[in-house]
């Protein structure tokens, strides 16, 4: 990105932060540039990026979008719905999905996939990142189904959870510290005795990582292996979204008062989210995926997760993001079966994040992705499925395990490097 398109993501925000510090007129005034600065907080990155001139009118490209969502499978799995309860009574929502009991009855594709034998009483417990929910897991679900226990969640405030009770009713900020409770809930409710495998995805390795620091004991006594995919330990205020250093600054200098304002005024503020859905998602594209050959199925059901996350819970979070450090957390995995996975061209965590993961656990397997960015669980199904398969066989999951091929791949043909 140029020094001009850094000059004008900081016109742009200081323009949206202007706006609502006006009377209320002035958020009518504001609101194309508010729906701009949203689309980029929920994809987790930074006000002002630059969009190539749509050629294709917008009327065809709302029909290209309802045909998406008509047809597109992605997000449709369901399992048996269950609900734990937070520490601060917030209603958390999750799904289980348990293996077939009979092995032959198992698909063909999962029989090479994992084997014949009947699968050890191991729960996979999977948590979902910033703005998504329990549907972005949607290729390792279908991978995993019926082949070995899993537990599909929704955090608070996202997806069918309710939301958040401390924040609703307290005024509380979020916590990532508060996430990994709620995860301790969740096991508690849907698995509450056997191993236990976590997988996180951005939030959701922080997720992890917050549990471990809150209760090592149960790490130690139940947990069997981990994944990390696309997260971060911390120093997240350091990363620059792949724009130049003084637009960082100008957007961070103005983003807390921005959000702070904006989530006081969600009703208006989703019109003008609705108004710029165009502009919003070119830059969920950017910021989620590398490849340029993504299926725009899948592009879409991002899109339609992201969107679907209301402002003002975009804005109670993102304070967290900052405060997060679990650097030290990470020791209670040493001696752990760990898989760590990145995209390379991860803007939002970016892949130095992981390496700094694996580098306080020198066992760990590292795999970066090429070609990928943040939502790599849904660019690369088919490299993060493979890599998770084999860490199921590691700790005894599964009995077999063989790599996955072709399965899922919606953008090339990127190996884990």
């Amino acid at each position: 990105m140029s020094e001009s398109s850094a000059e004008a993501a900081r016109d742009a925000a200081m323009t949206a932060a202007a706006s609502v510090a006006e009377v209320p007129g002035g958020w009518r005034r504001a609101t194309g540039v508010a729906g701009m600065a949203i689309g980029v907080l929920a994809t987790g990155a930074a006000a002002g990026v630059a969009i190539e001139r749509m050629t294709v009118g917008r009327g065809m490209r709302r029909k290209a979008r309802l045909a998406l969502d008509s047809t597109g499978p992605y997000g449709s799995l369901r399992g048996t719905p269950g609900t734990a309860y937070a520490e601060d009574g917030t209603e958390l929502y999750y799904e289980v999905d348990d293996p077939d009991p009979d092995p032959d009855a198992t698909p063909a594709r999962r029989r090479r996939l994992f084997g014949r034998k009947s699968s050890a009483p191991v729960t996979v417990v999977f948590s979902h990142g910033y703005c998504l929910s329990q549907d972005s897991w949607h290729f390792q679900r279908a991978a995993l189904r019926g082949v070995v226990r899993t537990v599909y969640w929704d955090q608070r405030s996202h997806g069918r959870s309710g939301r958040g009770a401390a924040q609703v009713e307290r005024g509380e900020p979020v916590t990532i510290d508060q996430l990994g409770q709620d995860l301790k809930a969740v096991i508690e409710a849907a698995a509450p005795e056997g191993p236990v495998v976590l997988v996180g995805h951005s939030m959701g390795g922080m997720t992890v990582m917050a549990l471990a620091d809150r209760y090592p004991e149960l790490i130690r006594e139940r947990v069997v292996g981990v994944a990390l995919v696309g997260t971060s330990p911390g120093r997240l205020g350091e990363v620059n979204f792949g724009l130049p250093v003084a637009g960082v600054n100008a957007v961070r200098r103005v983003l807390p008062g921005i959000l702070k304002a904006l989530g006081q005024r969600a009703e208006l503020v989703e019109k003008g989210r609705r108004a710029t859905v165009d502009l919003f998602a070119g830059i969920i594209k950017r910021y989620s995926f590398a490849a340029r050959d993504v299926d725009p199925a899948v592009a879409r059901f991002a899109e339609r997760m992201i969107e679907s996350t209301p402002i003002d819970v975009v804005a109670e979070y993102y304070p967290a993001f900052h405060e997060h450090d679990k650097t030290e957390a990470l020791a209670h995995f040493t001696g752990l079966p760990v898989l760590v996975l990145a995209g390379v061209h991860d803007l939002i965590t970016p892949s130095e994040h992981s390496e700094v993961i694996a580098g306080l656990l020198p066992d760990a397997e590292l795999v970066l992705v090429p070609d990928a960015g943040h939502l790599v669980i849904l660019e690369h199904p088919e490299v993060v499925t493979d890599r998770l398969a084999d860490l199921l066989v590691r700790v005894g999951a599964v009995p077999a395990g063989a790599t996955v091929g072709g399965y899922g791949n919606t953008s090339g043909s990127a190996q884990p490097g």
